[in-house]
Parts: C-alpha cells; structure tokens; sequence
C-alpha cells in the first residue's frame, strides 16, 4: 500500500487536494468543481494501472465472514471497521478496471444532470432558486436597505450599542424580503460602516456584526440554502428510510415508521422560522451586552428624530399591544368555540373513507418486533385494538357515491353545523382593526371621527354576519348585505392608512413587509409550494422597485397602486365566488364575478408589465435580469459539476468507505456530532454551495437514516452552513466586507470582530441540538 493507506483513502484525498487546489488557484469554482473531478479521476487511474492503490477489501469466502453472516449479522452492517480483524485481500480501487468506470460515469453524468437539473422531480422546486434570487436582487437595487438603515438608526441609535442592534434588525428584515448574501453585506457595508465609524464604533464590532446581520438570509426564510437543503434532504430521507425498513424486516418506510417518509421545503422553511429569529435575537444581545460593557467601543448615538408624533406610554400600551392582543386573542378564543369559523357548505358527491389503524399490523414477526421497538408497545397494542374493532365492523368502510337525498341532508347538516362568523370575514374584519388602532396609535392628536366611523363599520359588519348572513346565502347576496358595513370599515381604514403613511418608520417597513408577509404566509400557511410564493415574491418586488422609482422621479404611481389593488380583488373574488365557469350549472352571479375577477387580473398584469418598463427605461430591469442570469447559471454550473466529482468519489469506492466509517458507530448522535464538526471544518475551505452539492449527498443516507427528525437534521446542517460565510480565511461574507471597507479597516479588523460572532454560531447549534422543539414546533402547530 502507498504510504500504508488504503487505496480508497488515497483517492479521497487525492479527490480533495485537486478540489482545495482548484478553488484557490482562482479560477471560477462553478468549473473548479467539475474540473477537480476530471483531474482526480485522471490521477487516482494512472496510480491504479501501476498498481500503487490497493484497497483491503473483507474476504467474503473466509469462515470468520460466514460466522458473521449465520449469526444473522446483514452484509451492510459488516465493515472493517466494525470488524478489523477480518481477513482481507487486496485488490485494485478499479476492480474491473478504470476504462469501465469511466464509461459508467459518462452514462450516469448525463441520467443524474437529466434527474437532477433539467427533468427531474426536483427542477420545480429549483426554478424557486431563480425567482427568489430575481427577488432579493431587484429590492436590493430599490434602495430599501437605504430606507431601512436610516430609520432603523434613529430607533435604536440613542441606545448602548444601538446602532449595532439596528444593523442587526435590517438584516433580519433583509434576510426575510432578499436573501442575498453578498448584495446584503455590501449594502450596509457601504452605508452603514462609514456611519458607525464616525461615531467613534470599533472597527471589530462594526464589522462584526454587519458580517454577521449579512448571513442570516441563508437560515430566515425564504432561504436559498434550505431551497437546495430541501431539494436533496427529500430525496435522501425517502431513500434512507426506504433502506432502514427493508433492514428492519418491513416492506416499506410507510409501514415502519407508520406515515411517509417525505419532508418539503415548505416544512423546512417552517421549521427554520424560529431558529433565524433566535440567531438573529443572539446577535443583538450580543451588541447590547458589549456596549454595556465597553460603551466607548460602541456609543448611544442621537442619529436624528422622527417625523413620529410623541405618544404617551397609556397610548403606545393602549392602541399598540392592547387593542391588536384583544383582537388577536378574543379571535382564537371565539373560533375555539365555533363563533368564528367555517361557513362554506360545499359537500362531496362521496362519503368519507373509514379510519385505518394507525400502524399496519399485518406484518411478519421481525417487522413487527421493529415496529414495537420503534413506536413502543402501547401504540402497538392500540393499533391491534384499531384494527380489531374494523375487522368486527366489516372492514375499511369505502368511499361510496351519495344519493341526491343524502347530499341534500349533508348540506343541511352543514348550514346547521355552520358558525355564526365566516373565518374570512373575521380576518378582514380583524386585519382592519389592527389598521385603525395603528393609525390612531400614531397619530393620537389628531380626530379620531374617522377611525370612529371604521370602527361602527366592523360592529355593524359583525352583526350583520351574525343575525342576516346565513351559511346558504350566495355571495352575491352577501354583497349586498355588507356594502353599507364594509363601505364604513374602507372609509376608517383610508383614513387611518394616511396617517401611518405620515409615520416614516411604518412608511419604510410596510411595503416590504407585505410582500415578505405574502410570500411567507402563502407557504407557512400551506396555501402553496416555493415555487409559485416565489414568483409572487418576484412580482412584488418588481412593483415595489418600479413604484419606489417612480416616487423618486415625481411621476404618479398609481398604476402600481391600482394593480396592488387588483390583485386583492382577485383574491376576494376567488374566496367568495365560485368561478368555475365549466360545470354543467353556472349561475349568473359567477359569470358576472368570473368577469370582475378577469378584469382584474388582467389590470394586474398591465400594472407588472408597466412596472418593468420602468424598471427598464430606468436602467434597472437589464442589471436585475443580468445578475439573477449569473447566480442562477453559478448554482446550476456547480450542481453539475458536483454530480461529477460525486460520480467520481462514488467510482472508486470513496463514498461506500465513508458511509461504512461512520456506520460504525453504534450512538447516531456520535455520527450526527462528527458530521457537524466535519461540516464546520469544511466551512473555512468550502463554500455552502460546494458543501450541499458534494459532502451532504455522500453522508446524507447516513444522518437521515436514523431515528432523527429530518426537519432537525436539515436545519441544524444550515445554521452550520451559514457559517461557512463567517470563517476565515475564506468566508464569503468577509471577503463583501472587505472590498467596501474603508482603507482603515484592515483584514485583521474583519477577523477579530467575526470571532464572537462564530462563537454564537456555535452556541446557536448547541441550543437547537439540546432544545430541538425550536425547530419542529412550528411546523407541529401548521401541520
């Protein structure tokens, strides 16, 4: 053996010498990857035809193997690592020579480009990669990070470390409405560094903390990382799982663990949510808590007052946390007890299903041991008394056509079963509350007759909904029933959305608050997957961006309002009316709503296609779209280059040799903790993009194999991802950072102030490795 290593170690690090070498020669990484695969390749074959790589593989004829296997210990599970003392031989990387191998790994190139990139089950989910991109791209070119670092300045600078905090709360904000890495630390590198250095900040905490505030769009979501995270944990949790239950003598995953082995993006961007608030929360503590304790290192700074009118404390506790905790909260309670809930009398032409056991029982005797040990005998027990009782009734009730009579009775059911209040209508009713306790919290000296008029509105909504609405009425009539109501609710909230127009912190945050609102809520809320909220996302941010444009310049913006407002009566529409116009029966209310909502949509579209004309007469759209066009084509260029250095690791054997090291360890949680410090490691070499695309495919079957959530898996291997931005010496963000930072702040600066920041990384991973609820409690309370 060269060097007494095996064969199989040499080639791994042969594999990695040519991938570190290729990404520090400088050329670009998306073609370093790829051609670090071709060149290792090159070199691990000529070694293997001198015969100079020879790999200890176990002797499967020898009497120690075959003891082994009578003792009912599977193939897989037989390594010499488990058993080092197991005879071997040796024989080439190549067994059946390096030509073969290279010609399975051009046909395997192009099945996994086709499977992964071009056609695979995946590319939906990928196109969310581009749209999100285009997102967080043309708000970055609308100046709102401008908009944000001024105000949020003059919030929190007249606190200890105040500014630092501020620099904190716009990248979480920015995280949430771009996610753009790079175009975020630049940002507040160029604006907000210059600004913190003048009022006599240290150059370590200045920098620290906006290199810090850059990274947390690759945890909050929308997320690129967990987008690409998601797209490859799916694959690889099914696969493990699938590979789990056929070891515990099962059929299938679904069997074993007693629901689908699957995990979306859509999930993961659910699970994320708290932990990047909490990260985010650890960094402002952390500025606070070294402005306590060095104030001269980081001042309270008076950046400038509001227009804010003053408000008492009676007035900020009453009209700000109050009023909106009494609506929030007498809305959940009344909806617990059926006063506010669903209306809708729509009913299936189809009887429900019968329940099935909740675990499958009939099993084999190995599988049903597995299971027992899995879930734990009472649920096995229940699952048997489950089943027992559906045998006695005759088995799983089938889904059967109903009569005209039984549908007549089960719409009568439903009228009867209705609430009182549509959950709708408490929305909005709810949504307009808020809006006119804000305005009026703002704005306490001014007449309150308007909001007072709102206010009398949403009562008389109420009670309408309550004594005239019935669950059968159409929503014609429903209309017009509410018109008057509704008609008072839009006058108070006019008046109040003026007034918070006149406040510049809400008049900053509002807008991209509702487009991060949007795309958020259509996806945490389950309405839909990545990819549509994405291009929503996409949209919105290019009406933002035209509307901010047309300020600047004194034109109208009203085409953009209009459109904004198109799009909420599309949405209206298609809750309240019906608008399938292709049924056998379509009453003339929804022709005429069908019409309105077409209307609509079609100004909708007038109002984007406007917005990019000024984006691109302006000399906005054709950069946005050039750079959107780099990053995407950088992602795909590595996932193909990633597929071939995979193929190739996978050729000599490099990926079975380290999925069986670490399936030697008998605690999962050792495993876990070695690929976590592994994936630090490799964060101070590696980008993310070449960590997700090269390392995870390799231990994945290993981490997602486990008893492990697959939620809390993929998120504790983001934060740890996020990382790999902040390390030195080639993380990413610090290399933003120091091409924007003035000539006084040195590299060294830049390090010592990431320290502390690396250091709560570590402390972050740590509360969600002890503390893993922080992860899976939002996607338990949505799912």
């Amino acid at each position: 053996m060269l060097f007494g290593l095996d064969g199989v170690e040499i080639g791994l690090i042969i594999v990695f010498i040519c991938l570190f070498g290729g990404i520090l020669s400088g050329f670009p990484v998306a073609f370093a990857i790829g051609g670090a695969g071709a060149i290792s390749f090159a070199i691990i074959a000529a070694l293997d035809s001198a015969g100079l790589l020879i790999h200890q593989a176990i002797d499967t004829s020898s009497d120690a193997y075959r003891a082994l296997i009578a003792e009912g210990i599977r193939q897989d599970a037989i390594s010499i690592f488990r058993y080092p003392d197991l005879p071997r031989y040796g024989e080439p990387v190549f067994p059946r020579g390096w030509e073969v191998a290279l010609d399975r790994n051009v046909s395997f190139i192009v099945n996994r480009i086709n499977e992964r990139v071009l056609a695979g089950q995946s590319i939906e989910t990928l196109l969310a990669v581009l749209m999100f991109v285009m997102m967080g791209i043309t708000l970055e070119r609308s100046k709102i990070a401008n908009d944000l670092l001024t105000t949020m300045a003059r919030v929190f600078g007249p606190l200890p470390g105040g500014l630092a905090v501020s620099i904190v709360v716009v990248g979480a904000f920015l995280a949430a409405s771009t996610g753009i890495v790079g175009a975020t630390v630049v940002t507040m590198g160029l604006l907000a560094l210059p600004t913190m250095l003048r009022n006599n900040y240290s150059p370590e905490i200045a920098t620290g903390v906006i290199a810090a505030s850059g990274t947390l769009g690759q945890i909050i979501p929308p997320s690129i990382v967990i987008v690409l995270l998601g797209t490859l944990a799916g694959d690889l949790y099914s696969a493990a799982q699938e590979e789990r239950a056929q070891a515990a003598g099962c059929s299938d995953a679904l069997t074993f663990l007693g629901e689908p082995a699957v995990v979306s993006v859509g999930t993961l961007f659910q699970a994320a949510l708290l932990p990047g608030i909490m990260l985010a929360l650890l960094y402002a503590l952390y500025a606070f808590g070294f402005a306590l304790l060095n104030p001269d290192k980081a001042p309270a700074v008076e950046m400038g007052s509001t227009n804010s009118e003053p408000v008492t404390r009676n007035e900020a506790f009453t009209y700000f946390l109050g009023v909106p905790a009494a609506l929030i909260v007498g809305t959940v309670l009344l909806g617990n007890v059926n006063v506010i809930g669903s209306q809708s009398i729509t009913v299936s032409s189809f009887s429900e299903a019968g329940q099935t056991a909740t675990l499958r029982t009939n099993v084999g005797e190995e599988c049903q041991a597995s299971m027992i040990e899995l879930h734990g005998q009472e649920a096995w027990d229940a699952a048997i008394a489950q089943q027992a009782t559906i045998d006695a009734a005759g088995g799983v009730q089938q889904a059967e056509k109903l009569t005209p009579e039984e549908q007549a009775q089960a719409v009568l059911d439903k009228i009867a079963n209705a609430a009182p209040i549509g959950t709708g209508t408490a929305i909005l009713l709810v949504l307009a509350g808020l809006v006119l306790s804000t305005g009026r919290g703002v704005a306490p000296s001014q007449e309150a007759r308007p909001l007072l008029i709102g206010a009398v509105g949403i009562v008389l909504a109420l009670f309408a909904d309550i004594v005239i609405v019935g669950a059968d009425m159409s929503a014609l009539t429903y209309v017009l029933v509410m018109v008057i109501p509704f008609a008072l609710v839009i006058y108070g909230v006019t008046a109040a959305m003026g007034r918070c127009a006149q406040n510049e912190l809400i008049r900053v945050v509002f807008p991209p608050l509702v487009l991060i609102v949007a795309v958020l809520g259509s996806i945490l809320g389950g309405i839909t997957n990545p990819t549509p909220a994405a291009a929503l996302g996409a949209g919105g941010a290019i009406m933002l961006a035209a509307y901010r444009k047309l300020s600047d310049q004194d034109r109208s913006p009203k085409i953009i309002i209009w459109s904004t407002l198109a799009v909420i009566v599309c949405i209206l529409i298609g809750v309240n009316f019906d608008l399938r116009i292709n049924t056998e029966e379509v009453t003339f209310e929804s022709w005429v709503a069908f019409g309105v909502a077409y209307a609509a949509y079609l100004y909708a579209f007038f109002g984007l296609l406007f917005s990019c004309y000024v984006l691109y007469t302006s000399g906005v759209l054709t950069p946005v779209v050039r750079e959107t066009a780099k990053v995407t084509s950088m992602v795909f260029t590595i996932l193909i280059g990633s597929q071939l250095l995979n193929l190739v690791v996978i050729s000599f054997g490099g990926e079975h040799y380290i999925q069986q090291f670490l399936k030697s360890f008998d605690n999962e949680f050792t495993v876990f903790l070695i690929v976590m410090l592994v994936l630090f490691v490799l964060g101070f070499v590696l980008d993310f993009l070449e960590i997700i695309y090269i390392v995870i495919p390799i231990v994945g079957p290993v981490i997602y194999g486990g008893t492990f959530d697959p939620k809390w898996v993929t998120i504790m291997v983001a934060v740890n991802l996020q990382t790999s931005f902040l390390t030195p010496p080639f993380g990413f963000a610090l290399f933003y950072l120091r091409g924007v930072a003035p000539k006084e702040v040195t590299t060294g600066h830049i390090y010592r102030g990431i320290v502390p920041f690396v250091l709560i990384q570590v402390v972050g991973l740590a509360i969600l490795w002890f503390f893993p609820s922080i992860v899976t409690i939002v996607p338990d309370l949505l799912g």
